[in-house]
């Protein structure tokens, strides 16, 4: 007999619940940018599957995302697969500490290793979780080995001469150069890890962030930032920050605690890029290498002058490669190192051959461009 709480709600563990997708009726959502748009966002709602649309209540909710992937092994076989990004879990108030939300996301680990695989094997799935490790990875989503981040101040300073500031228009020609590079990288035959897994730094990844950041400025400040990030060098040696501006909070609230978040970072010819950090490289080997330390130097700079600029109250890169990060210890740019315990917590849950738990890839460029 069905098990029914004093407030007429079944219980999480009823056969009567099921996973599904709301009818217009039951979400509102943007589909049209980037990331979201063809059918790349996916809602998915826990509801009782004996009460139709009008009556049913949604117990719990989350959104998904495609993402487009490598995945390569220790012989350098590159993959292109795909991942799912969870984002947006929620649980009404009324609704919480019933186990929904476990419910919610049992049924979804399921659901979504055959949903969308005509495009490409779907290898796993991530989140980003806010409410720390353990929840999550109960459920089968593990933590990443690494989530830190460097975190800079903002500076009303000049922006340097040896940068360009970019706009929307000259993302898509770095977004293809920056994926050659990765694949390349990811083509080198190690025998220190036997998979590494990214999400690729695409142009819809960025334009999805920069939609976000579009609206928010233009309902704070009436006006959209038109620059993107910085460039510095000459091709081949060039060094670029992808960035966005995000508010979680008015300006002139009390600690409203907003970020320029570098969304993506490159340094042409940086050997220890692109792969997992146990494999030891580091360092140019390049004639430019002075160069390139000014340019990465110049570049962060350009980024907290935008911050100092937009009225935000960090700068944030995430896990910047070895050599990026010996260049900033080494720099006078006032930083630090932050571990992320609590809050955006890289979590992946990865499907063996036959759609149960496998092992782990080694996540490499764990950087903000990914979360969603």
């Amino acid at each position: 007999m069905e098990s029914i709480d004093q407030d007429g709600l079944p219980d999480s563990n009823s056969p009567n619940l099921h996973l599904t997708h709301p009818t217009p009726n039951e979400c509102v959502f943007l589909t049209t940018v980037p990331l979201a748009s063809n059918n790349g966002m996916t809602t998915w709602i826990l509801v009782e599957k004996n009460l139709s649309q009008y009556q049913r209540p949604i117990l719990c909710s989350c959104e998904t995302f495609l993402k487009r992937s490598l995945m390569s092994d220790t012989d350098g076989k590159v993959e292109e697969v795909t991942i799912h990004g969870i984002a947006s879990v929620f649980c009404p108030p009324e609704y919480r500490r019933r186990g929904y939300a476990a419910r919610h996301m049992t049924e979804l680990a399921k659901a979504l290793y055959t949903w969308r695989s005509d495009q490409a094997k779907v290898v796993g799935s991530v989140l980003y979780s806010d409410i720390g490790k353990e929840f999550y990875a109960k459920l089968g989503w593990q933590p990443n080995s690494t989530n830190w981040h460097v975190q800079f101040p903002p500076m009303d300073i000049p922006r340097s001469s040896l940068t360009q500031e970019l706009v929307e228009e000259n993302l898509a020609e770095l977004c293809k150069r920056d994926e050659t590079i990765i694949r390349a990288a990811m083509a080198t035959p190690t025998h220190r890890v036997r998979k590494m897994f990214t999400v690729l730094p695409d142009l819809d990844h960025m334009l999805w962030h920069i939609g976000k950041e579009n609206f928010a400025t233009e309902q704070l400040f009436g006006k959209i930032p038109p620059t993107k990030g910085a460039i510095a060098g000459q091709s081949g040696n060039q060094v670029w920050a992808i960035w966005t501006h995000r508010y979680y909070g008015h300006p002139d609230a009390e600690s409203p605690n907003n970020v320029l978040y570098i969304l993506r970072l490159v340094v042409e010819g940086d050997n220890s890029a692109n792969k997992p950090r146990s494999t030891g490289e580091s360092g140019l080997q390049t004639t430019e290498q002075e160069k390139q330390v000014d340019s990465l130097i110049a570049v962060l700079q350009c980024a907290q002058a935008e911050a100092a600029e937009w009225r935000l109250d960090h700068v944030k890169l995430w896990e910047p490669t070895p050599w990026v990060q010996d260049v900033i210890t080494k720099s006078k740019i006032n930083h630090c190192v932050i571990e992320r315990e609590e809050d955006s917590v890289a979590c992946g849950l990865w499907y063996g051959e036959k759609g149960g738990l496998g092992v782990p890839p080694v996540w490499i460029n764990n950087e903000h461009y990914a979360w969603c």
